[in-house]
């Protein structure tokens, strides 16, 4: 899977995956302010079904677009290719970076662990 998206193919996914289907101009309503020409959101999202990361129904001329690409498996790439580009694939040295530098707390990350064992 590809997973260079712009921040605004980003954007646009992310607010599909929240709507689950939508025409460009609902995509553009759920945007912040100062809002993007329709054009430049029509590009992105035929941009996007190019990649087959979206698809579309058609009614007449108007199309309602809605992911093929799941947020879940999107997540997990993004997350994979983070942790090869800035943490050699070490889950130990993401791990370690969380605990350092956005200061979670070591209880916490011990209830996470537990929590997952139990899923085992």
């Amino acid at each position: 899977m590809k997973n260079n998206l712009t921040h605004k193919e980003e954007e646009v996914m992310r607010i599909l995956w929240k709507l689950e289907k939508a025409f460009v101009k609902e995509i553009i309503e759920a945007m912040g302010d100062p809002k993007p020409p329709y054009n430049t959101i029509s590009s992105i999202v035929r941009k996007l079904e190019g990649m087959n990361y979206i698809g579309h129904e058609a009614f007449g001329k108007t199309h309602r677009y809605f992911p093929i690409l799941k947020k879940e498996e999107y997540r997990k790439s993004s997350l994979k290719k983070m942790m090869n580009n800035y943490f050699g694939g070490s889950v130990e040295q993401l791990m370690s970076f969380f605990v350092k530098e956005e200061n979670v707390d070591l209880d916490d990350l011990n209830e996470i662990l537990e929590k997952i064992k139990d899923q085992e």
